[in-house]
């Protein structure tokens, strides 16, 4: 009996990659997704980073099992013409069908609960210092609690972002704008924008904007090519003042992750008051001018401008420590330049990523990050499980010889400042007149 099935090309399927034609393939089905782009829960750019390929890997990753009962309304009708899934791809799905089967995706425990719990108390110990005590040792100290409620409070707002860590969407929503609008001052549609379009292209130096911090770091000679982010839509220019602050970020990498929330502050407020579309725009405004309400209102009860001005370093300088983390974590992994390949999603999100090697007693201190493959992996995987099933992935990784990066945190800092140094003693050749290499040196000698 003939196939009746309509196939088209992955050549063709290739050509449906802009924002008004957007086809991907799933399972070897092949569906038109330009109008739910405008609706996607994770926003159009996922979507159009994946566009005109195969994201079958991708799709498992950031759903769960009822989104697949919404597929057929965007079925074309058409399949793709010798679809085949990789050795790898199996092995990952068969992985991901076996931990839903485990219920390990709705298993959350207390965590959420016992870490709100410890934020608030940290809240009010804070504030009770600062209005109910008057020495200034106190106060500092105050300070670094508040920036260690900040790193608390992120890791909150990071898992509401990719998973239900309440009973309901609408508790989980409340968690989010708590902990991270009101309590930390980041707008959560800022960070689901970067952080979603940071999981899909996975150390893409133009698609990844977790990589592109110019003109302070880079971590590859590539951007000395002024190359353009698909994500902020513009040209990265490695300008003379790039230039010269690159040449030394392995020495101002520290100092500038203790200042590092500002540029959050920054981003946020910027994507709030653009034209771009934001979810739940309004809350996110309000919640963010709940925190300019009451941490100014906070800094303005301590004695004197030194204490407040002191306050508030040392609560920047604290929550830097979550910045360094978020960094070791991908700076020294392997980059590509480039969209995203659906076909080796499994392959780009071990490679692009860097595990930190701890005891269990100290996961409350890396928020699950240390985890970071298992965590791009199964981004939706409540924490509390990540190092249960990392046993079983790095077995697949040696299955299939795939690396599993993984080192203690003074090594991957190590490895972190080595990448960074590399980057900056290129560009320091780059900042003189005539590059000096050995032809250089060569027709030049004298004598």
């Amino acid at each position: 009996m003939a196939d009746s099935k309509r196939y088209i090309s992955k050549t063709e399927l290739e050509t449906h990659k802009k924002p008004d034609d957007l086809w991907i393939s799933i399972q070897g089905k092949i569906y038109d997704v330009t109008q739910w782009s405008h609706h996607h829960p994770g926003g159009p750019l996922p979507l159009l980073n994946l566009a005109g390929q195969d994201a079958t890997d991708a799709f498992i990753a950031y759903h769960p099992g009822i989104s697949w009962q919404y597929l057929d309304k965007f079925f074309t009708g058409y399949y793709l013409e010798g679809y085949l899934a990789s050795d790898i791809s199996k092995d990952y799905r068969k992985l991901a069908v076996e931990f839903s089967k485990m219920g390990l995706f709705d298993k959350k425990g207390h965590g959420t609960c016992i870490l709100l719990t410890i934020i608030a108390l940290l809240f009010f110990t804070c504030v009770y210092g600062v209005l109910c005590c008057d020495k200034t040792w106190v106060h500092l100290c105050c300070g670094g609690l508040m920036g260690f409620l900040w790193i608390q409070s992120g890791w909150i707002g990071h898992d509401s972002g990719h998973y239900t860590v309440m009973s309901n969407k609408n508790l989980n929503r409340l968690a989010q704008l708590l902990t991270g609008n009101c309590l930390a001052g980041i707008s959560m549609g800022w960070w689901k924008w970067t952080h979603n379009a940071h999981h899909i292209a996975c150390n893409s130096l133009d698609f990844d904007p977790d990589l592109q911090h110019m003109p302070f770091f880079t971590v590859s000679s590539k951007f000395f090519n002024s190359i353009t982010s698909a994500f902020y839509g513009r040209k990265l220019n490695f300008d003379s003042l790039t230039r010269l602050l690159v040449s030394y970020q392995h020495w101002t990498f520290y100092p500038v992750m203790c200042f590092a929330r500002i540029n959050l502050f920054a981003q946020s407020i910027i994507l709030l008051l653009s034209k771009r579309k934001v979810p739940n725009k309004g809350q996110e405004i309000f919640a963010i001018l709940v925190f300019w309400t009451w941490y100014p209102l906070l800094v303005s009860f301590l004695p004197n401008w030194y204490e407040r001005v002191m306050f508030v370093v040392v609560s920047f300088a604290v929550t830097g420590i979550q910045h360094v983390q978020f960094c070791l974590n991908h700076f020294s992994s392997s980059v590509y330049v480039g969209p995203p390949n659906g076909n080796d999603w499994f392959e780009k999100q071990t490679d692009g990523t860097l595990n930190i090697l701890c005891s269990s007693w100290m996961d409350w201190f890396y928020g699950g990050l240390q985890f970071q493959v298992e965590h791009h992996l199964f981004p939706r995987l409540p924490r509390c499980h990540l190092r249960t099933i990392s046993p079983v992935v790095k077995e697949l990784c040696k299955k299939h010889n795939l690396a599993y990066n993984c080192a203690s945190f003074w090594k991957a800092n190590a490895m972190t400042i080595e990448t960074l140094k590399s980057a900056a003693l290129q560009a320091r050749v780059l900042t003189n007149a005539v590059p000096k290499n050995l032809v250089w040196e060569a027709v030049n000698t004298h004598g």
